[in-house]
C-alpha cells in the first residue's frame, strides 16, 4: 500500500490492493479491490470505477489496510464489508450464516413465478388464509426476504406468510435483523428447526431450500475462503445429499398437494437427486434446471398424478 503520510488516489490504492490480493492468492482480486477501497471510502464499486482520480484521505487509507490484510488471510469480502448484494437487496453477513450466492437467485426467481402464478391464476375468496411459503435451511434469510421484497413490489406481500428454517439459532438471529432491516419481519416467521417444524397446517404451497450440499470429502479441496463460514452450512454428507435426503422425507406431509419443492443442488448431483425422488417420493417428478453456467443447479420437486 503508499506510504499512508503520503497522498493518493483512487486508482492507486486500487493497483496496490489488486496486486496484493493477487499475489495472496484471490481469486478475484480487481474486483475484491474495488469492492474495499468502496467499502473503505464509503461508496459503492460504480463510485469507484467513476472517479479514479479521486483523493483518499488517511483515515480511509488506515481502513483499506485492516481490510486488505483481512482479505489477504482468506476471509470474504462479504465479511469484511458487513453485508452482501443479493437480488436488489444488501444483506447483512458475517460468520453467523453462510455468504448468499448470485446462483441462488435462479431459486428465488422460480419461488416468485410459483407463487404469483398461484395468486393471479383464480380469484382469491375473501377472506382467505395467507398462502405459506418455506424457506428451510434460511441462514442470512435470503430467499425469504428476497421473495418477499419481489411480492411487495407487485403489492401481493400480504397474501403470503413465509416461515423460514433454521437449526442455528445464530443465523435465525441474522435472519431477524436482516428482516427488520428491509421493514420486511411482519411477512416472517422465523422457527428454530431441523429442517421444518414437525407441524405443518395449512401446508405449503411452495417449498424453497439451499441446503448444506458438498460432499464431506470435498470440503478441504475448497476455495480457503469457505473455511470463514459455518461448515455446518456446507457439509451435505458423504455424497452431499443427506440433507436433501431428509427434507424429501417430510415433502408428503409438508407440501399442498399442488405445491411445489425447489431445491439448490451441486452441479454434479442431478443424477442423485434424481435416484433420491425416485427412492422416497415413488411417483413424484423431479426436473433439473441449468443455472446461467449452463450447470445443474435447481431442483424441482412435485407431486406426480396419482401420488
Amino acid at each position: 500500500m503508499p506510504d499512508p503520510a503520503a497522498g493518493a488516489t483512487v486508482s492507486a490504492l486500487v493497483r496496490d490492493a489488486t496486486e496484493r490480493l493477487a499475489a495472496s492468492g484471490s481469486g478475484s482480486p480487481r474486483l475484491d479491490a474495488e469492492l474495499l477501497v468502496g467499502h473503505a471510502i464509503g461508496i459503492d464499486r460504480s463510485g469507484v470505477i467513476a472517479h479514479p482520480d479521486a483523493p483518499v484521505g488517511p483515515g480511509a487509507r488506515a481502513t483499506l489496510e485492516a481490510a486488505v490484510v483481512r482479505r489477504e488471510a482468506g476471509e470474504p469480502v462479504a465479511y469484511i464489508r458487513g453485508f452482501r448484494e443479493f437480488h436488489g437487496l444488501a444483506l447483512a453477513c458475517d460468520a453467523r450464516a453462510l455468504i448468499p450466492r448470485p446462483e441462488t437467485e435462479l431459486l428465488v426467481d422460480a419461488a416468485i413465478s410459483e407463487v404469483v402464478a398461484r395468486l393471479t391464476g383464480a380469484p382469491r375468496v375473501a377472506g382467505a388464509p395467507a398462502l405459506r411459503i418455506a424457506d428451510v435451511g434460511t441462514g442470512s434469510g435470503a430467499i425469504a426476504l428476497a421473495i418477499l421484497a419481489a411480492l411487495r413490489g407487485r403489492r401481493m406481500a400480504d397474501l403470503v406468510m413465509v416461515i423460514a428454517t433454521d437449526a442455528s439459532a445464530e443465523a435465525l438471529d441474522l435472519a431477524r435483523e436482516n428482516a427488520v432491516g428491509h421493514g420486511l419481519a411482519d411477512r416472517v416467521v422465523f422457527v428454530e428447526a431441523d429442517l421444518l417444524p414437525p407441524v405443518v397446517e395449512p401446508p405449503y404451497v411452495v417449498v424453497c431450500a439451499n441446503l448444506p450440499y458438498v460432499a464431506s470429502v470435498a470440503l478441504d479441496g475448497l476455495a480457503r475462503e469457505l473455511a470463514f463460514e459455518p461448515r455446518s452450512a456446507l457439509d451435505g454428507g458423504p455424497d452431499g445429499l443427506d440433507a436433501i435426503r431428509g427434507l424429501l422425507d417430510r415433502l408428503p406431509d409438508a407440501l399442498a398437494p399442488d405445491g411445489i419443492a425447489l431445491l439448490e443442488i451441486g452441479a454434479d448431483q442431478e443424477a442423485g437427486i434424481g435416484a433420491a425422488v425416485r427412492d422416497r417420493l415413488p411417483g413424484w417428478r423431479c426436473a433439473v434446471s441449468p443455472d446461467l453456467a449452463g450447470l445443474p443447479r435447481l431442483a424441482r420437486v412435485e407431486r406426480g398424478p396419482g401420488a
